[in-house]
């Protein structure tokens, strides 16, 4: 698999008084993102969790480093033109491309450079959530496949595992991809039109009409004028309306716990964070899922946004989701 855009955020140097006093831990954060995949979407996001952390005293023996990358396929120097033969990147091939870089990644920096991490700590958004949640499933029930990868817990935000194509969003996106002919040319309709439409119009609607910051305009003008990125965003979509249909994590997401236990390894512990209001999660499956998960507190713990922050949180809202992360990382990691 080709390598993919990334952002990485390394540790602060540990002082010596905190190296001789207590051994320091190395933890990969590592993000994935929902789509469309390009990380330069969480900048902001991964940049204020990183100053966030390195202001908490009491993660002081933890070295964060933290990584993200493009889902593939989004960005046109990381494969061959998509063709009818040769088509855009579907879930699976996106949940091997995060695994393959779980298997790559080693502490860069400090005394254990090169060495594989103590603990990894996966975050997801939207379908990164789905994506994250399936290899912890995967990593569980078969150690062997990156046998040096310990997976200790998972931050899931705006969460979209299960019944997508019943939320309002969700149900659009499936009828375009049942629709004879028009779902599988939407892509064409879609670059036909973007390739008429001048750039500058393009970043005038995002960053002027929509009210989208200057970086993340940028972003999305770069995306939408690009060869492939739009095809592969509606190929991928449609996938995982296909995909992420019946509620397949009802016992498999507890069935990871009992892995866990059963391979001596630490029982992951998740934390959910809904929307209260999600156009991508439909509110009646998000609330019988909070409530079949009441009885799972020990492992799980399960929020729903008492304000208005809406699903694609990263375009105005990364620095209130950033607070929110690191308070639930303080939980994890914090020694008083």
């Amino acid at each position: 698999m080709a390598a993919t855009h990334f952002l990485t955020y390394p540790p602060r140097a540990l002082d010596d008084k905190t190296t001789n006093d207590t051994p320091s831990r190395d933890v990969l954060i590592f993000f994935i993102s929902g789509n469309p995949g390009l990380i330069d979407y969480y900048e902001p996001f991964l940049s204020t969790l990183r100053s966030l952390l390195d202001g908490d005293a009491s993660l002081g023996h933890t070295r964060f480093q933290l990584y993200g990358q493009d889902l593939a396929g989004f960005r046109d120097d990381d494969h061959e033109p998509f063709t009818s033969q040769r088509k855009p990147h579907n879930l699976e091939y996106q949940i091997q491309h995060n695994l393959a870089a779980l298997e790559r990644l080693r502490v860069e920096s400090g005394p254990r450079s090169g060495s594989p991490y103590d603990e990894v700590l996966l975050i997801g958004h939207s379908v990164g959530s789905y994506i994250a949640l399936e290899l912890f499933h995967r990593l569980l029930r078969n150690p062997d496949l990156i046998s040096h990868l310990k997976l200790t817990s998972g931050i899931l935000l705006f969460p979209t595992i299960e019944h997508i194509s019943r939320s309002s969003n969700g149900w659009k996106m499936d009828l375009l991809r049942r629709t004879p002919v028009l779902g599988p040319n939407a892509h064409h309709i879609a670059q036909a039109f973007l390739h008429i439409c001048p750039r500058s119009a393009i970043r005038w609607i995002v960053h002027g009409f929509m009210g989208f910051p200057a970086q993340n305009a940028d972003t999305t003008v770069r995306w939408l004028k690009s060869r492939d990125g739009v095809w592969q965003a509606l190929h991928l979509g449609m996938d995982e309306m296909r995909v992420i249909g019946e509620d397949r994590w009802d016992d498999e997401l507890w069935e990871i716990a009992r892995d866990a236990e059963a391979h001596d390894q630490v029982v992951p512990k998740f934390f959910f964070f809904f929307g209260k209001e999600d156009d991508w999660v439909a509110s009646r499956y998000r609330d019988g899922f909070i409530k079949r998960r009441q009885k799972q507190v020990d492992r799980t713990r399960i929020m729903v946004d008492e304000g208005n922050i809406p699903h694609a949180f990263c375009i105005q809202h990364s620095e209130t989701v950033a607070e929110k992360v690191k308070i639930w990382i303080s939980e994890m990691y914090s020694r008083n």
